[in-house]
């Protein structure tokens, strides 16, 4: 099973269960067969651009970020329940919403999008 918790400030209007659905999903599809659990946070671009400063050095205003357990906390211990903790995916909602009217997307498929990629990215697999 796939447990996916997802916090939002009220104002970013995404389907809570939409997003967990397929993001689990595309987790399956891309390879995971154990229990897991991952946390979704959609938040503003000051967030965005604070985590962007502490963690990744950097000014830039960024889409989403993922956050791997085994990078943040150092070497992973199984828990005695075998449910494995990926991470944390982060979305910047202004964005996303930004992108999908240049993409010409809902704002829900953008950020769907944006957590499938994080997702991917909690699994391991990167891009250039």
């Amino acid at each position: 099973m796939i447990s996916i918790s997802v916090r939002k400030q009220s104002k970013y209007s995404v389907s809570e269960s939409k997003l967990k659905k397929e993001l689990a999903s595309s987790l399956k599809q891309s390879g995971l067969i154990s229990n897991a659990k991952v946390s979704i946070a959609i938040i503003d671009q000051k967030d965005m651009l604070d985590l962007s400063r502490k963690y990744l050095k950097d000014n830039r205003l960024h889409n989403v970020l993922s956050f791997p357990d085994k990078e943040v906390k150092g070497k992973f211990v199984s828990p005695p329940d075998k449910t494995r903790y990926l991470g944390e995916i982060v979305i910047c909602y202004p964005m996303a919403e930004k992108e999908a009217k240049m993409e010409n997307k809902t704002v829900e498929e953008k950020v769907i999008e944006l957590a499938k990629h994080g997702g991917r990215h909690l699994l391991g697999i990167h891009h250039d």
